[in-house]
C-alpha cells in the first residue's frame, strides 16, 4: 500500500482497503444466528440475531470495528467471526457498524455514523422490535472502534433526547488521545509489528485530514499549540501510569507547535476524537467499563490512563492487561502461539460481557 502511494497509483489507505477486501465475507446465517446487512439511520450495519430461545428480553452489543478510521469493515472475516460468536455465546443482538472511512471521509463523519446508529438503536421502539432489554445494552470496539465506543458513551451522557442509558462499554486496546504521541508505549513499541508508531501517526492524522503537514507535525510530536496546553493535564502519563510501565522514562512536558494546524483541523483537540481529553466531571456517570490493553502496543498507555482516570471519577472499571499480547491480537493471528493468545483474550472479553451485561 505504501508502494502504491509512492508511485502515485492510489492513496495508501485506499490501496490497503483493496488488499483487505479479500477478507470480506457475505452475510451468512447459520443454525445459531441470523445475519443480515441493513441500515440504521442511513448507516450500513451488519445485524446478528440469535436463533436460540430466550427466557425474556435479550442483551445487545453495538460494535465498532478497528482499522484506524481508514480501513476495515463489519464484513471482514475476523469481525464477522467475533460478532457472530458474541451473538451466539451471549444470546445477544449484535449491531456491527460499517461507518464511513478516511481518506474519503474525515472526522467527525466516523463518529457521527457511530453515534447515529447507537442513538437510533436505543429508541424504545427499535429495542422492542428486536426484543432487547433497554437495561442491558453495551457499546464495544477495538482500536479505532474502541475510540468510537468511548466517544459515543461520553456523548450519550450529554444527549437529553436519549432516554435509554448504556449498561456497559467494552474498549479493546483503544486509541484515546492525540496530544502526546511519544508516550512510553509509543517509544517502546516504535517499530513493533502490525502497528508501529509512524503507522499509528498516519492513522491519527488521516482521521482529520490528508494534509501531510499534520502528519509531519504529529510524527515530531509538535502539533499541539500552546493555547491548548491546559489539555495536557488529562494525558500526563507521569501522573497516570504505574511505575512498572514508566520503566525509567522521564516526563519532559510538551513541545508546542504552530496554532495554524489546530485552527485548520480542530478535531484532534476534540474529546469526540480523543476521549481522554474529557474533563473529570464529564467522565462521571459513564457506564460499567472493560478495558483491554496489550504490552506490545503503542496504544497501551492510552487504555491504562483511561482506566486510571475513570476509576478516579468513580466509574467501575475492569482493566485487563495482557503483557504478552500485541495490538490486534484478539482479531489477527499469525502463528499457533499468537492464535492461543488471541483466543485467550477473546474468551476474557466474552466472559466479562457475559458476567456484566
Amino acid at each position: 500500500s505504501e508502494a502504491a502511494d509512492q508511485l502515485g497509483v492510489m492513496h495508501s489507505m485506499e490501496a490497503m482497503k483493496a488488499i483487505m477486501a479479500i477478507e470480506y465475507v457475505a452475510p451468512m446465517s447459520d443454525e445459531n444466528v441470523t445475519v443480515t446487512d441493513t441500515e440504521f439511520s442511513n448507516v450500513a450495519v451488519r445485524l446478528y440475531l440469535p436463533r436460540k430461545p430466550s427466557d425474556g428480553l435479550r442483551r445487545a452489543v453495538v460494535y465498532f470495528h478497528g482499522g484506524g478510521w481508514c480501513v476495515g469493515q463489519a464484513g471482514m472475516k475476523s469481525y464477522d467471526h467475533l460478532t457472530r460468536w458474541t451473538s451466539d455465546r451471549l444470546n445477544a443482538v449484535v449491531v456491527s457498524v460499517d461507518y464511513r472511512l478516511a481518506p474519503k471521509y474525515h472526522f467527525p463523519v466516523q463518529f457521527e455514523d457511530a453515534y447515529s446508529v447507537t442513538k437510533f438503536f436505543l429508541q424504545s421502539s427499535v429495542l422492542s422490535q428486536y426484543g432487547v432489554d433497554p437495561d442491558r445494552v453495551c457499546v464495544a470496539g477495538d482500536s479505532a472502534g474502541g475510540n468510537l465506543a468511548a466517544a459515543v458513551a461520553q456523548q450519550l451522557l450529554k444527549d437529553s433526547e436519549v432516554k435509554t442509558r448504556l449498561k456497559a462499554q467494552a474498549l479493546v486496546y483503544p486509541a484515546l488521545q492525540t496530544l502526546d504521541l511519544n508516550l512510553p508505549s509509543y517509544q517502546e513499541n516504535d517499530n513493533k509489528p502490525l502497528l508501529p508508531r509512524l503507522f499509528m501517526v498516519k492513522f491519527w492524522s488521516e482521521y482529520f485530514t490528508s494534509d501531510s503537514s499534520l502528519r509531519e507535525a504529529m510524527a515530531s510530536n509538535r502539533h499541539v499549540p500552546v493555547e491548548s496546553s491546559h489539555l495536557f493535564q488529562f494525558v500526563n502519563w507521569s501522573n497516570f501510569l504505574p511505575e512498572e510501565l514508566k520503566k525509567g522514562h522521564v516526563y519532559t512536558g510538551p513541545a508546542f507547535g504552530s496554532p495554524e494546524l489546530a485552527q485548520k483541523y480542530p478535531g484532534f483537540l476534540d474529546p469526540r476524537a480523543a476521549p481522554l481529553l474529557a474533563s473529570d466531571a464529564q467522565l462521571r456517570g459513564l457506564p460499567l467499563t472493560y478495558i483491554l490493553t496489550c504490552g506490545h502496543d503503542v496504544l497501551r498507555d492510552d487504555g491504562v490512563m483511561y482506566a486510571q482516570r475513570l476509576r478516579a471519577a468513580g466509574v467501575p472499571v475492569t482493566h485487563d492487561h495482557a503483557k504478552d499480547a500485541f495490538h490486534g491480537a484478539m482479531m489477527f493471528v499469525l502463528s499457533p502461539a499468537e492464535l492461543a493468545v488471541g483466543h485467550r483474550l477473546l474468551n476474557r472479553y466474552i466472559r466479562w460481557l457475559n458476567e456484566n451485561l
